[in-house]
């Protein structure tokens, strides 16, 4: 498959089982914004649960935070985003459209790399020379620089001026660290310790219209890891594996993931090493969650500005500005990955109904046991999301074979009402049951349950797994055993 066909593929799948909606669709949408439906609001909520049990709650040494949006402007003055935190744009002659330097360049390292180096006439002057405007073809481009900050502003109060400006913060970063005196007076945290943090910010950016890669409003998972000088480069690349490894336990591919480090000459103003978590989208490599040494750069700063110590003193009163280890994810690009990652299109072979089965050509038999036998009459193309079942957004489904029979309804709706105070588990009676697997696979339910005729009479039920198609046969009283030792 064509990496532009998958990636239209995706982006219709998730529209179609209610996993992510174009925004404002009814009023012809509006540009680099998307809405999480039914399915994928829980599979963005497991990325983020994930992240928290294992970066805060199986933790002694990492405490939560949730800061405002809205920050005093001079934390963005002592930061450095109302000076450094801009974009080199192109512009178009022709459309007047504005791009970021590196959307233009190809996917090759070496090209995004010198696009970066390149100052704006010699960027104009580079894609004049067959680059293509992405919005209107045409290879006309202006060579004036534009300079644009990326901060959404906003103002306080009933009247707009210059006196009540402020600012939708841009990273969760700095409602961490003008926190960091309130963290140590209150708590008992001791160096190294960390404090994590989810939340909304939000870029006035160009984006190249890759699904939810980069969007104008965005949540992060972010850490700010405070630690001794001297350990901060073992604590740079501790967290540099940690978060690498992160990925691959929750399923996604190894070899569509690299740790990139940043050449030196390339590091941002307040960085002294950046590792970025890249991973292989059908438009190419990009990042995932970068990995920072922000050395005491942005506690200096806010003291400064403050006026306020925010020195750590340890046991003998020593007093130090730590260092810190920043490893800062993007949960929509996670979820993104995870998506794409899961995405599979299959050919499968069934074998033929009986019959006297009297199901369709589309039923199942549920107590065979092959993984084939019973499911499909005819060879067809089956689209599946193989999720790591810690992410899928419904962990089972449960299916009463005929929805006629009441008998069996009753069942099924009792297993159903027992499992959802433990699991998000969704009932469905709609259709055969062969089409009834079909739309959990494609929501990336890891098992089917079953329940038929033999289920009244001898209380077991057939589970069907989703990659192998394979089922079992269980007792009813087991089920909710069966799903938590699975689901771990």
């Amino acid at each position: 498959m064509k990496e532009n066909d998958l990636m239209k593929d995706i982006v219709a799948l998730c529209k179609r089982r209610g996993i992510i909606y174009p925004s404002s669709e009814i009023y012809g949408g509006f540009a680099n914004t998307w809405d999480y439906g039914p399915y994928g609001v829980l599979l963005k909520n497991n990325v983020k649960k994930i992240w928290w049990e294992d970066m805060v709650q199986k933790r002694s040494d990492i405490v939560g935070l949730d800061s405002a949006i809205l920050m005093n402007p001079k934390v963005w003055e002592a930061s450095g985003h109302l000076t450094e935190f801009t974009d080199p744009l192109v512009e178009c002659k022709k459309c007047h459209k504005r791009f970021k330097s590196d959307s233009l360049a190809s996917n090759s390292n070496e090209d995004v790399e010198f696009s970066k180096k390149l100052n704006i006439p010699e960027l104009a002057a580079r894609y004049s020379v067959g680059k293509q405007c992405p919005e209107c073809k045409a290879s006309n481009w202006a060579t004036e620089s534009k300079q644009f900050n990326l901060m959404f502003e906003t103002h306080i109060g009933s009247t707009e001026s210059k006196d009540n400006i402020t600012y939708l913060r841009p990273e969760t970063a700095q409602g961490i660290f003008v926190n960091f005196k309130n963290v140590l007076d209150s708590t008992r945290v001791k160096l190294p310790f960390g404090i994590a943090q989810i939340g909304k910010a939000f870029r006035n950016e160009i984006t190249p219209g890759n699904f939810t890669f980069r969007t104008l409003e965005f949540e992060q998972f972010e850490l700010e890891y405070f630690c001794y000088p001297k350990d901060a480069d073992a604590d740079f690349t501790k967290w540099r594996e940690a978060r690498f490894n992160w990925y691959v336990g929750l399923g996604i591919n190894k070899d569509k993931l690299r740790l990139t480090d940043h050449p030196k000459a390339d590091l941002a103003h307040y960085a002294k090493a950046v590792s970025d978590v890249e991973y292989e989208f059908p438009f190419g490599w990009a990042e995932l969650e970068g990995i920072a040494n922000r050395g005491d750069y942005d506690l200096a700063q806010h003291q400064k500005v403050s006026g306020q110590n925010l020195e750590y003193a340890d046991e003998d009163n020593n007093r130090i500005l730590p260092y810190v280890i920043e490893p800062s994810g993007g949960v929509d690009r996670a979820t993104l990955a995870f998506l794409v990652d899961a995405y599979s299109e299959e050919q499968v072979n069934k074998t033929p109904l009986l019959p006297e089965e009297g199901l369709g050509e589309e039923g199942v038999t549920p107590h065979l046991t092959s993984p084939y036998q019973g499911e499909e009459k005819r060879s067809e193309t089956r689209t599946v999301l193989r999720f790591h079942p810690k992410l899928a957004p419904i962990k089972a489904a449960i299916l009463p074979l005929v929805k006629k029979d009441p008998e069996l309804v009753n069942m099924a709706q009792e297993i159903y009402a027992e499992l959802k105070s433990s699991f998000f588990v969704e009932y469905d009676e709609d259709g055969t049951v062969g089409k009834r697997y079909r739309r959990q696979d494609e929501i990336g339910t890891p098992f089917c349950i079953t329940i038929d005729s033999d289920s009244l009479t001898n209380k077991t039920v057939t589970i069907r797994h989703r990659d192998s198609m394979a089922q079992d046969r269980i007792n009813a009283a087991e089920i909710k055993e069966f799903l938590q030792e699975k689901l771990q």
